[in-house]
């Protein structure tokens, strides 16, 4: 019986991917540095394919209607929203993603932010370079404390919650807002209060960004939301850039309705806008919240046995459609 064939599009670890070689015939795509050229490439190529593990690659209609042979595309990462996955269902293609891999990783890197907001480290960073030692006994000069402040979690999946266990653990409150309320006994255990939206936003200190992209949640951080928000509260994403009105951020960082922002994604990747790189009220990370070496490799492998579950014991590990 010859091997499934399986197309790999992204930074996978190659030390990660051997129980999968073993099962099937593995090819190293292009990882997306040229996105045009990249994607034809796949269309050419994409037919003769049984399987595909893709990083940032749009599989769309398109793609899926050049799959032929497709049965199974794995993300690599928790986000799915570059793969139609409606339409590779109707196309009897299994859709899988990678939650557990990239969970610690993000949430050390909100919580990362949330210090180096309050801390005012891109500030402080920037004036020493410019060789400006500033004097901290000035007002104007000093961060903030985080004890006490509460921080409000958009999105209160297991990554947002794994954010409330480091502000619990920090002495924050911990606030949340989500698609449905949580169990009584995880609140307990998170010390975490649901609130609807309008409260959260008006009432975070720092409002942490953790859920999905669709199409509810696009722009779902606008104008009207930041002109609700504490004139000396943060924003913080580390989702989706597709999440937040940039030019809503923008304009409410000009005119002082929030004070700062912390983003790991944008709406136009990978070109942040320019306004943004002048802030220094601004931190910006080039979409690295699973960037780590241990996760990294974590993740490769739980997109390779996703992949390898399928042809080896015909179950889908981590099925999304």
């Amino acid at each position: 019986m010859s091997k499934a064939k399986i197309l790999v599009l992204g930074g996978l670890r190659d030390d990660a991917l051997t129980d999968l070689k073993e099962v099937c015939d593995i090819t190293i795509g292009p990882v997306g540095h040229r996105p045009d050229d990249d994607r034809q490439w796949v269309l050419d190529h994409i037919a003769e394919y049984d399987g595909v593990i893709v990083a940032k690659m749009i599989f769309d209609k398109q793609m899926i209607d050049t799959a032929k042979n497709l049965k199974i595309i794995s993300t690599y990462g928790v986000g799915f929203d570059h793969v139609d996955t409606e339409y590779a269902k109707e196309n009897e293609i299994v859709v899988s993603n990678c939650p557990e891999s990239v969970l610690r990783p993000t949430a050390e890197l909100a919580l990362t932010m949330i210090l180096a907001s309050a801390r005012r480290i891109r500030y402080y960073d920037h004036t020493l370079r410019e060789g400006v030692f500033l004097n901290a006994d000035e007002y104007d000069n000093q961060g903030y404390s985080i004890e006490g402040k509460t921080l409000g979690i958009l999105g209160m999946g297991r990554i947002g919650q794994q954010v409330a266990r480091f502000a619990k653990a920090l002495g924050m409150k911990v606030i949340y807002h989500n698609r449905h309320q949580l169990d009584e006994k995880i609140e307990a255990e998170l010390d975490a209060k649901y609130v609807d939206f309008d409260e959260l936003i008006k009432n975070a200190d720092f409002l942490s960004l953790h859920a999905p992209a669709t199409d509810e949640t696009y722009h779902i951080i606008n104008a009207d939301v930041f002109k609700q928000m504490k004139d000396t509260a943060f924003l913080i994403n580390v989702a989706r850039g597709s999440l937040v009105d940039s030019d809503a951020l923008i304009s409410a960082l000009k005119n002082d309705e929030i004070a700062g922002a912390a983003l790991d994604v944008f709406e136009n990747e990978p070109h942040p806008r320019q306004e943004l790189v002048e802030m220094d009220n601004v931190i910006m990370t080039p979409h690295v919240g699973s960037a780590t070496h241990v996760a990294r490799f974590n993740l490769s492998k739980e997109a390779a046995n996703n992949v390898l579950s399928f042809f080896k014991d015909g179950k889908a590990i981590n099925q999304i459609n």
